[in-house]
């Protein structure tokens, strides 16, 4: 059986930095995707910020699985230069925070534009960007999301195919936002998954819930990811309430159906669904 390694997106438990180790303390969990610090987008921090958080990560043994940058998520149309230097102030933090990934998306289509009309373009910022990180040392890692161009199964393999240094990052609620079944496209993708979030929505209306409550197979799906034998990441992206760097989002789905009475019990929710499920295969 495979043994998972835990990360999460712990500004979903606090806005502020020192509250985000400690949640992932009281879950026994060793990494982070890293996304919003102290209020602002992690893109956004100093240099002498970026110090700051390095010694707080370093005294609380936390490492970072992930820059969860929000790379990829402006439009397919957008001038795409000033961009680009934002992702190389992305590959400069992970190499600083000591981690070789950077979560990414691949560009919001138009409304009611076919978004294969732009498949050239997304193949060629991406592969600029793959590029770029991977002469780094650092891999992007692209996650599907309702609205960009690798949001459906169809895409996503034809972005992989195109440019296979690109790493996959499997959202399961995601899908189902978009209407696909998870189920299916874990078994199409599961080859070259590199990681996965752990969110899971409901199909009539796409709100998140717990994982193994909605519709996203997650506890069938870990399930064979560890009957695989192979080491596993799994970052935890609860989306179970109204945290305070949700503008950081840029437009992302954010609907739930439980009411929580602050930021931290929804966090360990969804974190203690997690392990119920992990207790189940283990």
């Amino acid at each position: 059986m495979t043994q998972f390694t835990l990360s999460a997106f712990a500004d979903e438990a606090s806005p502020e930095f020192d509250r985000q180790i400690a949640a992932l303390h009281r879950k026994h969990i060793s990494l982070m995707e890293i996304r919003g610090v102290d209020g602002k987008g992690i893109l956004d921090l100093t240099d002498e910020e970026l110090d700051v958080v390095e010694k707080k990560l370093a005294a609380g043994n936390i490492g970072i699985s992930a820059i969860g940058s929000p790379i990829g998520k402006i439009g397919i149309e957008d001038d795409f230069a000033p961009h680009f230097e934002k992702f190389k102030r992305a590959v400069e933090i992970a190499k600083k925070l000591h981690t070789t990934r950077i979560r990414m998306f691949s560009f919001y289509i138009p409304e009611g534009k076919n978004p294969e009309i732009y498949h050239d373009t997304v193949i060629e910022r991406i592969q600029k960007m793959v590029d770029y990180g991977e002469a780094n040392g650092v891999h992007c890692c692209h996650e599907n999301e309702k609205g960009i161009y690798g949001d459906t199964l169809k895409r996503v393999e034809k972005l992989h195919k195109a440019i296979p240094a690109l790493r996959c990052v499997f959202d399961p609620a995601n899908y189902i936002q978009c209407g696909d079944d998870p189920a299916v496209n874990f078994k199409a993708l599961a080859p070259i998954i590199d990681y996965m979030h752990i969110k899971d929505a409901l199909f009539k209306d796409g709100s998140v819930v717990p994982a193994g409550e909605g519709d996203g197979s997650v506890p069938s799906i870990l399930k064979t990811l560890a009957e695989t034998g192979k080491p596993y990441m799994l970052t935890l992206e609860p989306h179970l309430y109204d945290f305070s760097g949700l503008q950081n989002l840029q437009g992302e789905d954010v609907l739930h159906k439980r009411v929580y009475k602050d930021a931290d019990e929804a966090f360990d929710v969804a974190s203690d669904a997690l392990h119920d499920i992990l207790k189940t295969i283990e």
